[in-house]
């Protein structure tokens, strides 16, 4: 099942990443490794061939200048053969300061 986002319900502005950060992340049982497609406060879009089910929690781990961001999420929109967008639902506060200041430099 495909849901497209509707960006009228974003709460925060998205940064479009060309080369795209490398982001860890799990879903059941399985471990993967995929590119950070477009960032936000909110979450994420992952680019892979063979995303998750709508629902699915995730995991995730990246890097950004300032170190480690580590959150939990749940996949609120699939492309098949594209990714998923995903919903932040849990990060700690350091976590999100740091994605904080690199969005505050990439949405300039």
């Amino acid at each position: 099942m495909t849901e497209q986002p509707d960006t009228n319900k974003r709460r925060y502005g998205r940064a479009e990443l060309t080369e795209g950060i490398w982001v860890a992340w799990q879903g059941l049982a399985k471990k993967h490794l995929s590119r950070i497609q477009s960032l936000g406060l909110g979450g994420l879009f992952i680019r892979t061939p063979n995303p998750p089910a709508l629902g699915t929690v995730l995991k995730l781990v990246f890097e950004v200048p300032s170190g480690d961001v580590r959150a939990r999420a749940v996949v609120r929109n699939v492309k098949p053969g594209e990714g998923m967008g995903i919903e932040f639902t849990g990060m700690n506060y350091e976590d999100r300061a740091r994605l904080s200041i690199l969005l505050k430099k990439l949405l300039k």
